[in-house]
């Protein structure tokens, strides 16, 4: 599997909470329908620091349980500590998304998002482990996950398509699929389930002061993986806190696709 990329600032935290309040603003109908009722067990895998998990966590209390599952200890800690401030229950466990380490057909609902684009080559072999974990007779798996070509960062300063395309690049050596969002269904037809829904959007959003995207939170990746030099992490440090100095309107737009299957 591939190694965690993004750094886990305050401000990535922060990206990760806003996603989720707008995952459930515009998912909410299709959460329910998969099976994020009161009393439902759950399980959240590459559940990164919480943000999606606590949510599920506080829909299904006080009856049901979520697992929030993913193979970085650290976001693991961040996830605890934001349940205990939130005040839900939830439980955590170190695994990998194609070997969780949950028990098998227990589940009502398995959720996945924005971790396939990261997997390249082992993303059907995980949604096949997903299913397994979804209850015979009615258990969903929910996948969510993106296609990047429609990313766009309007008002960046001319430096972030120079970082994006190094970030970009990054995948491609992994082997990774940037559009896989354009496939979930094929996926979950192959693992077995029947497709109920399947759609996709466009995000917009501006982000706060400070929040500078997937790639700037890969920085470390990149420097690591010869994609780029500290002299380049700090002459975009530099351009993005001059825009900021001046208040530019940043606006982000991105395709986002979500699709769920039932366990015959």
């Amino acid at each position: 599997m591939a190694d965690y990329t993004l750094k886990l600032s305050d401000s990535e935290v922060e990206r990760y909470r806003i996603m989720a309040a707008l995952a459930e603003e515009r998912e909410r109908d299709k959460w329910t329908a998969a099976g994020a009722v009161p009393g439902a067990r759950i399980a959240d895998v590459g559940c990164g620091p919480g943000a999606i998990a606590v949510r599920l966590a506080d829909i299904v209390a006080p009856d049901g349980a979520v697992w929030a599952v993913d193979r970085d200890a650290d976001a693991l800690a961040v996830a605890s500590a934001l349940a205990e401030r939130t005040g839900v229950p939830m439980h955590t466990a170190v695994g990998s998304a194609d070997a969780t380490g949950l028990a098998e057909g227990t589940f009502d609902l398995v959720m996945l998002r924005h971790v396939l684009a990261h997997n390249g080559g082992q993303e059907q072999a995980i949604v096949d482990h997903l299913a397994g974990l979804a209850k015979p007779g009615g258990g969903t798996v929910y996948l969510a996950d993106v296609d990047m070509s429609s990313f766009r960062l309007r008002g960046a300063p001319s430096v972030y398509d120079e970082m994006d395309e190094r970030y970009r690049e990054m995948h491609r050596l992994r082997g990774n699929d940037l559009t896989i969002g354009t496939r979930l269904d094929e996926l979950l037809t192959a693992a077995g389930l029947e497709v109920v829904a399947y759609e996709g959007h466009i995000n917009v959003m501006a982000p706060p002061p400070g929040m500078r995207g997937p790639a700037w939170a890969a920085r470390d990746a990149l420097v690591a993986e010869g994609l780029a030099t500290a002299q380049d992490i700090a002459r975009w440090d530099d351009a993005f806190q001059k825009a900021e100095e001046i208040r530019s309107e940043l606006r982000f737009f991105g395709a986002t696709f979500v699709a769920f299957g039932r366990r015959p």
